[in-house]
């Protein structure tokens, strides 16, 4: 039977709404679209690109409680308002995901705060482990 755990990130949002910032279910770890609300002082940066990065420490942080890291990551989506705010992301983008080339989709769409500029999704599969040195 497979392992089903629910992962907090602490943000008033996962309780006002009813939802997890992760779920794992055996080896998949589905992380919830993440906005860049630094979710401990419940602030979020006006810059796409400051909160573009914010998003990746929580999806990081997200990961790490599931047993996971961004490596494992094997689908991401960005949701943004406005198409232009994408490419000045590229260089974060590439820092946490360049090596790892994940699948990828970039959808234009409203968010649900107007402070929001980018909210990014995960589902990752985490790696057996082999007992390899390393």
């Amino acid at each position: 039977m497979n392992e089903r755990r629910l992962i907090s990130s602490g943000s008033t949002f996962e309780r006002e709404i009813g939802y997890s910032r992760a779920v794992v279910d055996g080896d998949w770890v589905h992380v919830s679209g993440t906005t860049g609300f630094d979710y401990a002082a419940m602030t979020i940066a006006d810059d796409v690109v400051a909160q573009a990065e914010q998003c990746w420490r929580n999806i990081d942080a997200a990961l790490k409680q599931a047993g996971a890291a961004p490596a494992d990551v094997v689908r991401v989506r960005y949701l943004l308002p406005d198409a232009a705010d994408f490419e000045p992301c590229f260089p974060v983008l590439q820092r946490w995901m360049g090596d790892v080339r994940p699948a990828a989709t970039m959808q234009v769409c409203g968010l649900s705060d107007p402070r929001m500029k980018i909210e990014i999704e995960v589902t990752a599969r985490k790696r057996p482990n082999l007992g390899w040195p390393g």
